[in-house]
């Protein structure tokens, strides 16, 4: 039993290890200033990426359930290493489309299993009860990495190179798959039956259909989660324009992410303070809007960090609602198929908008910007 809790401290140091993108903070300048590549290129490989997940959710679950938590994770590990030597290996369009598609095999390896690994340990323990507190506090180790990487991403950018950048968070990638080594495969049902594409999104559809509330929380979800997000591609070409020098972007994209942790940290009081659940997520989608609005229109480095930060903590922290909300009005019976079918369409949604502002971009960011805001309010 001893090395089944060993599970959950070392998983949390896997998460911490996984998330050190130091890359976070400078992703934009690595693509065209040592990729040579435009911005709207930069959204073709994102569009890419999220299209690449789509695909491999089915077959890298199957991998989690049927060779255990364990493999998927030390492969995510692994893959993710050489996703990052092959994106640092040479400035190319094509090389980089090979490393965001390894990438995302990575990503979608690990996605899941590791939550999977983190409860199925806590279950043979007996101790499902801790589960909340346990998955919020792996939570914060993901946020954690990024809050700790980003600066320090912009300044070997700044001091060393953006290619060493990307090539030293083989790093930690490297402790994140040795670590793996050492989990205990905890007992589970495992899935005799793996889902296609096309039967959970149906299935999903079909549920939505009977139910009101359940179709206006999905499309918020999809919607405006997936327009506040796009703020992760828009701001460190935004702070170029208006002269903020690239050794502080990590600082920024590191409060992007500490403002996150205070409101999700604080969701109870500002529920009450907005009158209502629904009172809150109408407030916050406006707040969100109307900062990138301003944004656009606020030509100012002054004022530009803390309208980053509105945006952050009012609009991408809400996803983190729709982790709870939608849950109270889903059967448990086809809870998993709903939820994998509003996860298929933001992932296909968020591609297609990457597709639309990477051209928009190009015409103008301020524009860009202030279209994302009105489309969110």
């Amino acid at each position: 039993m001893s090395r089944i809790r060993s599970n959950i401290p070392k998983i949390y140091a896997f998460k911490f290890f996984m998330s050190l993108h130091f890359i976070g903070g400078v992703q934009i300048p690595f693509f065209p200033d040592w990729g040579g590549i435009r911005f709207f290129q930069v959204m073709v490989l994102q569009a890419f990426f999220v299209f690449s997940i789509f695909l491999l959710e089915v077959p890298t679950g199957a991998v989690a359930d049927h060779l255990g938590r364990k493999v998927s994770l030390l492969l995510a590990a692994v893959t993710n290493g050489i996703a990052v030597l092959v994106y640092a290996s040479t400035p190319s369009f094509s090389v980089f489309l090979a490393g965001e598609f390894l990438w995302a095999t990575s990503f979608a390896l690990a996605s899941g299993a590791d939550e999977a690994l983190l409860y199925d340990s806590l279950k043979q323990m007996n101790e499902e009860d801790r589960s909340k507190k346990t998955l919020a506090r792996f939570r914060s180790f993901e946020l954690s990495a990024y809050m700790v990487a980003a600066p320090i991403g912009s300044a070997i950018a700044s001091f060393v190179g953006l290619r060493q950048t990307m090539l030293f968070m083989s790093a930690p990638f490297l402790l994140a798959f040795l670590l793996a080594f050492t989990f205990e495969e905890p007992a589970h049902a495992g899935n005799k039956e793996v889902r296609g594409y096309l039967e959970t999104l149906i299935g999903g559809l079909r549920y939505f259909r009977e139910h009101r509330v359940l179709r206006i929380l999905a499309f918020d979800a999809v919607s405006i989660s997936t327009l506040t997000f796009l703020i992760i591609w828009t701001y460190q070409p935004y702070l170029k324009e208006v002269g903020i020098p690239l050794v502080y972007f990590g600082f920024v994209h590191a409060g992007l992410t500490g403002i996150q942790i205070v409101v999700m940290n604080n969701f109870g009081r500002l529920e009450k303070a907005f009158g209502s659940r629904r009172g809150y997520l109408l407030w916050s989608a406006l707040i969100a809007g109307g900062a990138f609005v301003l944004l656009g229109i606020i030509r100012n480095a002054a004022v530009t960090v803390p309208l980053l930060l509105v945006i952050a903590g009012f609009g991408m922290s809400r996803r983190v609602l729709f982790e709870n909300y939608p849950n109270k009005h889903i059967d448990s019976s086809v809870r998993a198929t709903v939820i994998s079918a509003v996860s298929m369409i933001a992932t296909l949604a968020m591609g297609l908008m990457y597709l639309a502002v990477g051209l928009l971009a190009e015409w103008s960011l301020r524009g860009t910007l202030i279209a994302i805001g009105a489309a969110i309010m």
